[in-house]
């Protein structure tokens, strides 16, 4: 019996054998639902698997969601998010409340809590690339159906060693809203558009009140923003932040034009007393000023202290006016520091999330859509008597098609703020260093607390002695 089953159990075997054998014939697929028993036999090992599918995936992501004082903005992102589900109903949006910040993008990766889809702001392209902190998304953005209709002036900044790390959303050259209304009621003259350091300083001397609260101006004096605020007097008085010369970054911000726009800053507190007297203000409190007519100007990304003044602080359009940065003799350059709002993908995230959040930052440019929601947006504001107030540069091109359908779009509605065709043709944008943006702001914000808070400082030194540190600190650990 032993024998026999061992015999019977080996010829099974060879049976089985001898019928895989002749049922896979190569590769054929005779024997499979549905296929053809004609067919000739084949040699191959079978086709390469069809590329999958991203919307039949279940894919999870989290983006940059506005803060809640920005009310209409979150309406639009809602109104997106539901637009996207109707088209990818596989992925789901989860809303991140992390606001970018540069100390605590480091922490955020190395624990692997940054959102897939973060925004930043336009000094940071490069800081984040080197630091591995935002995805290559190269291939993406070159398979982009739209990616020659970007504005260049933007998204060129998130381009670093010819790879793409951002997708541009709204920019601006840096520039003056001036409160009209305050001088009108003090009978001072309006400054010509194309205007100069001392055109300034004179209406800000003018139009400034200690006594009664009021100042001229309100040059941001706390936070970074108070060295992003000087720097637009560096790049009018002709001077630079670093330079870069064979892999080597030198500090260059103590020049004779450094000096020359400290000393600007040291005029208006100590010579016009044009500044307040709390000067320690960041953006927030120096936008809040101007909306509440406490300060005739600041120095800003046009359209935030426009908004403010507007929509909060109960102006008309009529109130308010948009300068260039003034420059610094007649006949010079205006201009203001280059910034805006980027959308980063984190680099931890999976190849599908990736693409997808992609796709996300990417779905209402240009696209009738996405003006459909925009003239929602403005026509809800409406009815709240509320104005829309655009960026000075947006992600597209303002000569392409469809920047011609925006601009009919906004002409429409009178609810929506335009820009000075005065200041657009004179308003100049200059980038931001390419390294150390963020350190340099910083090591600037106490130069300009020492000269407003102590009069008579020898200006060249404190120059000098924050070049010095900020080039050991952190230009000479750069390496070429």
């Amino acid at each position: 019996m032993r024998k026999f089953s061992m015999m019977m159990a080996l010829v099974m075997s060879l049976t089985l054998l001898l019928a895989a054998c002749s049922g896979n014939n190569g590769g054929n697929n005779a024997n499979k639902p549905g296929s053809d028993p004609s067919a000739a036999p084949s040699n191959d090992v079978g086709a390469p698997p069809a590329e999958e599918d991203i919307t039949q995936k279940k894919v999870s992501i989290s983006i940059y969601y506005p803060t809640p004082d920005r009310v209409e903005d979150r309406a639009l992102e809602d109104d997106k998010i539901k637009r996207f589900n109707e088209v990818f109903p596989n992925v789901e949006v989860i809303k991140s409340d992390w606001q970018y910040n540069p100390n605590e993008i480091g922490i955020k990766m190395g624990a692997n809590e940054a959102p897939t889809l973060f925004n930043t702001y336009a000094s940071e392209g490069k800081f984040l690339a080197e630091k591995g902190w935002a995805a290559d998304i190269t291939e993406l953005f070159n398979n982009y159906e739209f990616k020659d209709q970007m504005n260049p002036v933007l998204q060129d900044l998130f381009t670093v060693d010819g790879k793409v790390y951002g997708i541009a959303q709204r920019g601006y050259p840096t520039g003056v809203a001036v409160n009209k209304k305050m001088l009108d009621e003090k009978g001072i003259a309006i400054p010509p558009f194309d205007w100069t350091w001392e055109d300034m300083l004179n209406t800000a001397k003018a139009v400034s009140d200690p006594d009664a609260g009021i100042s001229g101006i309100a040059p941001m004096g706390k936070g970074n923003e108070a060295g992003w605020n000087w720097t637009n007097f560096l790049f009018t008085a002709g001077g630079d932040i670093q330079s870069v010369d064979g892999g080597k970054v030198t500090a260059t911000f103590n020049s004779d034009a450094g000096v020359k726009a400290m000393e600007y800053y040291n005029q208006l507190k100590w010579e016009a007393n044009a500044i307040p007297l709390d000067w320690a203000l960041g953006w927030g409190d120096a936008v809040s000023a101007f909306a509440q007519s406490r300060t005739a100007m600041v120095i800003a990304g046009p359209d935030g202290p426009v908004d403010q003044g507007l929509n909060q602080g109960g102006m008309s359009p009529d109130d308010i006016l948009v300068y260039p940065i003034p420059a610094y003799e007649k006949g010079g350059k205006h201009y203001g520091v280059l910034g805006g709002d980027f959308l980063v993908i984190n680099p931890n995230a999976t190849k599908d999330e990736q693409e997808i959040a992609f796709r996300y930052a990417t779905f209402d440019y240009f696209s009738d859509k996405g003006l459909e929601s925009l003239e929602q947006n403005i026509q809800a504001r409406k009815a709240d008597n509320k104005f829309y107030v655009p960026a000075v540069l947006q992600y597209f091109k303002s000569d392409s098609e469809y920047g011609a359908k925006v601009t009919e779009l906004f002409g429409k509605h009178d609810n929506v703020y335009q820009y000075g065709q005065e200041t657009l043709g004179l308003i100049d944008g200059k980038p931001e260093s390419q390294f150390n943006t963020q350190d340099y702001y910083g090591a600037m914000t106490n130069v300009i607390q020492e000269v407003f808070s102590k009069e008579g400082v020898d200006i060249k030194a404190q120059l000098d002695m924050t070049a010095k540190l900020v080039q050991e600190k952190f230009y000479d650990t750069i390496q070429p």
